[in-house]
């Protein structure tokens, strides 16, 4: 693969409505800053990284500014619910102290002295634990989950937790306790979720890395309408242990936890970070060592499917997806035509892989592990005494009375398997499919609910295991970002990233949000 070098001012984000010739508006271009003019709220992490440990950026004053810019930005967006401001200047002034005495050639953790923010649900010690349900608010983590306590070991510095829906049950960011979280690209609009809190920071530079997690979206479609990178792990490369809501026992290879950040590089180095057996979560059983950089775009096989064959996916993403492709196949990948029909029934077959998996209804999600009365909330809901979101009692209805309809769970179980071995026969190991994050960018705040059966583009890859990492892929028409997803087979993660970084070079990457 050809080298991608930072410091190369990028082509900047694509128009999809570009004259017919491909050339883009001067005016519609939004070019990047070579990374040796940007200031530490603009770098990627390993740029950040890079220079702590050279001396020319003191740890102090580089969580100073990520303060800063979450106090200006963060009471427009509504991401950041809880800070640990006071104990992470205590940590930078212990991570300064440890750089400035490390000898020359000394290997010093990887993050250490780099903000960092983490979703609500991935359990900081001493933080709110509360998966955003009412009934929990005063819920705080005993201790961190294992990802935290990797990320701490790494040298992070935890500057937060950010927002989530209730339950983590739908792609908009709200529940009763912290409210509602805002796209920084148009305020009126949704960040997804269910990670939507982290897409928001990283978008928005409040937050140069996040963690985040995902059962059927809910990394890639906040990266995507936010316009940041975002990653979805192999199944069973990174361990749940310390979330809640929990993705236990069969539900853990379809939960993945990864990071949403600035760059590839930035993903790569967090999963190095995160992934890998911690003893405790037993599906666990996957590792990373990175290589990215090592896989060759040249006859990468490509699989460009626009749609699914259900979902109607708008003329901006679909071009999107063909750009994406066009732009490997530029630097030596090889395309292929397969069909996939199974993918008609995408969410039909993660509905009932799901149900398969699940160990408790999500009643008792709502309820903190005791079922709670529906009939009642839903009457609570009417006259507005509820503690409950609409969201989280109308995914439940569909939860608990769906799983009662006569559906042929075997079937759509069986279909999926198939599904999967589909997919991996069609693009090999060293391949990817490219395929939509959503069926449009960013909808309007509760707009979402015009479309609810949309996740079906990021949802199948859950209970297929496969990994997926986000690409921006520059602005709509209305100056919102848009994404594409690159799939690769399971245990193929440096495959994907490696596809990632060719797109990153290509198309400009991340782009600042200013609400």
């Amino acid at each position: 693969m050809p080298s991608v070098d930072p410091a190369r001012p990028p082509r900047g984000p694509i128009d999809i409505n570009a004259g017919e010739d491909g050339e883009l508006d001067p005016e519609e271009q939004m070019p990047r800053a070579p990374v040796e003019s940007r200031g530490p709220d603009l770098l990627p992490v390993v740029e950040l990284a890079r220079r702590l440990r050279e001396g020319s950026l003191e740890a102090p004053a580089l969580l100073e500014a990520y303060i800063r810019r979450i106090e200006e930005i963060n009471p427009k967006i509504n991401a950041l619910v809880a800070d640990r401001f006071t104990a992470a200047r205590a940590e930078a002034e212990v991570a300064h102290r440890r750089l400035r005495a490390a000898a020359p050639g000394e290997v010093l953790p990887p993050l250490l002295g780099v903000p960092v923010t983490i979703k609500e649900f991935a359990g900081v010690e001493g933080m709110p634990h509360t998966a955003g349900l009412y009934p929990q608010r005063a819920a705080v983590a005993a201790a961190d989950g294992t990802v935290t306590a990797r990320m701490r070991a790494a040298g992070a510095i935890i500057l937060g937790v950010s927002n989530v829906p209730e339950g983590g049950l739908w792609m908009e960011t709200y529940n009763k306790i912290w409210g509602r979280t805002n796209n920084p690209w148009d305020l009126r609009r949704s960040p997804g979720g269910s990670s939507g809190g982290e897409g928001a920071l990283v978008a928005s530079g409040c937050s140069p890395l996040g963690i985040g997690s995902d059962v059927g979206g809910s990394i890639r479609i906040p990266a995507a309408f936010c316009g940041t990178f975002g990653h979805k792990p192999s199944g069973r490369l990174v361990p749940n242990t310390g979330h809640h809501p929990g993705g236990h026992g069969k539900m853990s290879p379809y939960l993945c936890v990864g990071p949403l950040g600035r760059s590839v590089a930035d993903l790569d180095l967090c999963l190095r970070v995160i992934a890998g057996p911690d003893g405790k979560d037993e599906a666990c059983t996957r590792s990373y060592s990175g290589g990215y950089a090592d896989v060759p775009i040249e006859g990468m096989r490509v699989l460009a499917l626009e749609t699914n064959g259900s979902t109607r996916v708008c003329p901006e993403l679909r071009a999107a997806v063909r750009e994406a492709a066009e732009a490997l196949e530029a630097r030596g990948a090889v395309r292929v035509e397969v069909p996939l029909p199974r993918m008609r029934e995408a969410l039909l077959i993660w509905s009932a892989m799901l149900n398969e998996a699940a160990t408790e209804r999500y009643d008792r999600v709502l309820g903190g592990g005791a079922p709670i009365s529906l009939p009642l909330e839903l009457l609570k809901l009417a006259v507005g005494r509820s503690d409950h979101t609409f969201a989280g009692l109308a995914l439940t209805v569909f939860d608990v009375w769906g799983s009662k309809l006569p559906m042929n769970f075997t079937r759509l179980v069986a279909e999926g398997r198939a599904l999967q071995a589909e997919i991996e026969e069609a693009i090999g190991p060293r391949g990817v499919l490219l395929h939509p994050p959503y069926s449009r960018p960013a909808p309007y705040h509760r707009d979402s609910w015009r479309t609810p059966l949309d996740a079906a583009c990021t949802a199948i890859f859950n209970v297929l295991e496969l990994p997926v990492t986000v690409v921006p892929m520059g602005l709509s028409k209305k100056r919102l970002p848009l994404a594409v997803q690159v799939v690769g087979a399971r245990g193929a993660d440096a495959v994907t990233l490696a596809a990632a970084a060719a797109l990153e070079d290509t198309f400009g990457g991340w782009v600042r949000a200013e609400p």
